[in-house]
């Protein structure tokens, strides 16, 4: 991958704020949220600043800034996002739509109306153009797992439980942020089971008398689930719906896991997800429970931006 500054058009860009965005000062520490939004971006190759940037990828070359990188690796790690959760808060509206627009003429991300609750929005995905840019920018860290990225839509009914991804991570993380955690990743269910399912599998791979059926014995299974931080219910691994890995401020790893509450979560399924220990985002009201380091409270989304989006 390529990157030079591209020369046209870009000096005021890049001394003044583009519009309906805020200047910042030197000296303003960014809030826990502006943290918590950097996090997937943090070890990519890829333009950081308000001027535009040419990125050559292979044969295609685009030209971004900052808040559009943001943009594409905080979707791709969710897979989709709401569009007004998207905005910063130094940021107006217009600076996210237009973000979008050229992100969306540039083949990067693909956009739909979707109802979440009673409210309508704009739901982003990435496409397989938009994940090759992220993937093509990976810087290698030593020693640390690399952020998963997505394109499209998973399967269309989990859409309205995934919708709720980024919004519990962002209330999660901020909290972490602020008393002093630096967040590194977040890993999401189907990346855990897959990784069970390698597991119970490993034995049989190779074997012609193999029947496909798992052999592990109990004891591994739970040896396994311990190693990865996992509870155990009626001799089943529970997952979490999206696990946040972070460092203690005393530079100790650890995780938080994260269970979104749908309404339609009764009877033994919630009672199995309440005594996984797993925090809880109760879909709807907008509210953190219960797990480690947890705690209440919550912000409604702004609705208003959602309408602006869809015209």
């Amino acid at each position: 991958m390529d990157r030079d500054i591209d020369p046209r058009g870009d000096e005021s860009e890049r001394r003044d704020p583009a519009p309906g965005r805020r200047a910042v000062s030197a000296r303003e520490r960014p809030s826990a949220e502006d943290e918590a939004r950097e996090v997937f971006s943090r070890g990519l190759d890829l333009p950081r600043g308000p001027g535009r940037e040419r990125v050559r990828i292979h044969s295609h070359e685009y030209k971004l800034h900052g808040s559009e990188v943001r943009t594409l690796a905080t979707v791709g790690t969710f897979r989709v996002v709401p569009a007004e959760e998207l905005r910063r808060p130094t940021e107006g509206p217009s600076v996210l739509r237009k973000d979008l627009e050229h992100l969306r003429d540039a083949g990067l991300v693909r956009t739909m109306p979707y109802v979440v609750g009673r409210n309508r929005t704009t739901l982003v995905t990435l496409t397989e153009q938009g994940r090759e840019v992220l993937e093509a920018a990976r810087r290698p860290r030593d020693g640390e797992e690399p952020q998963i990225f997505y394109a499209g839509v998973a399967k269309s009914r989990d859409l309205a439980h995934d919708v709720r991804l980024h919004r519990a991570y962002v209330e999660a993380s901020e909290r972490l942020i602020a008393a002093g955690s630096q967040v590194h990743r977040v890993v999401l269910d189907h990346e855990m089971k897959r990784e069970y399912q390698s597991f119970l599998q490993s034995p049989n791979r190779g074997r012609r008398d193999s029947t496909g059926r798992p052999q592990r014995e109990p004891i591994e299974i739970a040896r396994w689930a311990e190693e990865h931080q996992l509870p155990m219910l009626d001799s089943s691994v529970q997952f979490p719906d999206l696990r946040i890995e972070y460092d203690r401020p005393d530079g100790r790893r650890d995780v938080q896991d994260i269970e979104i509450m749908t309404p339609h979560y009764r009877g033994a399924h919630a009672a199995s997800k309440a005594s996984a220990g797993f925090t809880q985002y109760r879909a709807g009201g907008a509210r953190l429970s219960g797990g480690r380091g947890s705690s209440g409270g919550g912000r409604a989304r702004d609705s208003r931006l959602a309408e602006e989006m869809l015209g």
